[in-house]
């Protein structure tokens, strides 16, 4: 097995966007979960990336959007979050986490060949994520109780795709450098 990085995806959020009332109740209770897989990362000395939306936001760095969601009515979410002075940080315009980003280069150089991936949207970005990762034969973690969704039927459909299509090891965040 190779080394592993531990990649959030999309947790620094306004959530100012369309359906954010159905995901807000997932993404309450996956932060604390979250914040536990960041914590053990980062003892493990298991790289951190944040890969987030930059909201079409094109003159934003990782600073402002998180300045922006830190002044929002949803810091509480954010805070727990924040990125440390060694994470990594990658912004995205789309769904998956690799397209037309420099995410897979930046693995490559770290020498990452497995990838937890947490946040959300469970059945949007981190599904799309998964696959692309898989495309780009990177082995894929996904802690069930990690990722956050907008429809639970979904995203349960999108756990089972990810784990019977694309060979992910789905489970709980405990199994993770315990």
């Amino acid at each position: 097995m190779g080394k592993t990085a531990l990649i959030v995806i999309d947790m620094i959020n306004t959530y100012d966007h369309k359906d954010a009332d159905l995901l807000l109740p997932s993404v309450r209770e996956v932060v604390p979960v979250v914040t536990g897989l960041l914590r053990r990362a980062r003892e493990h000395d298991v790289p951190v990336v944040y890969v987030n939306d930059n909201f079409g936001e094109w003159r934003s760095h990782h600073g402002e959007l998180l300045e922006h969601a830190l002044a929002g009515p949803h810091a509480d979410l954010v805070e727990p979050l924040r990125p440390d002075e060694g994470s990594l940080f990658v912004l995205k315009a789309r769904h998956s986490i690799f397209f037309e980003t420099p995410l897979a280069y930046l693995l490559q150089q770290q020498g990452i060949q497995q990838v937890v991936l947490c946040g959300q949207v469970t059945e949007q970005c981190v599904l799309y994520s998964a696959l692309d990762a898989h495309i780009r034969h990177l082995d894929v973690i996904v802690p069930r109780d990690a990722v956050a969704h907008i429809h639970e039927d979904l995203a349960q459909a999108a756990l089972r795709m990810m784990e019977r299509n694309m060979g992910a090891r789905v489970c709980a965040s405990d199994d993770l450098w315990t």
